[in-house]
């Protein structure tokens, strides 16, 4: 991959991403300057609230409810998770268990225990459980890996 970066100092700022693949290593690119930024529009309270990614700590279903936590809001969202985790496609959403996501990057701290588990705790001090079925997924992502299907 050929980089190209150039200070100016006038004019507008412009990024240009070309790309023959939309490989992981590009969406993350993407991701990060925003370019891909999806909105989730959802119910609090009275009102419709639309929240990029980057706000989200967690997704979670409750009694057959979808809810995204951010640090001072719950939204009620339409759909099921599984429809959520399709629509985001986006590698800092992990499913950590058949009625959760978070949000990979707004995990502060991880902390290993026994049955092969993992306790992540968020950067609002919440502790999520990585249940056994996705800890290995989770651990292989953490090391640099591609996300298997």
């Amino acid at each position: 991959m050929r980089i190209d970066i150039q200070h100016i100092s006038s004019g507008e700022d412009e990024v240009i991403v070309r790309y023959r693949e939309k490989t992981p290593k590009i969406k993350r690119i993407l991701d990060a300057i925003g370019a891909d930024d999806v909105k989730i529009c959802g119910k609090a309270g009275d009102e419709t609230v639309c929240l990029v990614l980057d706000d989200i700590l967690y997704i979670e279903t409750v009694d057959d409810k979808t809810f995204a936590y951010t640090m001072n809001d719950v939204v009620r969202l339409d759909g099921s998770l599984a429809r959520l985790e399709e629509e985001l496609e986006d590698d800092r959403v992990f499913r950590c268990s058949k009625s959760m996501m978070i949000n990979i990057d707004k995990v502060e701290r991880l902390k290993a225990l026994s049955s092969n588990r993992i306790d992540a705790t968020m950067i609002n001090g919440e502790h999520i459980i990585i249940s056994r079925t996705y800890a290995s997924e989770f651990r292989r992502i953490l090391k640099g890996g591609r996300r298997e299907g």
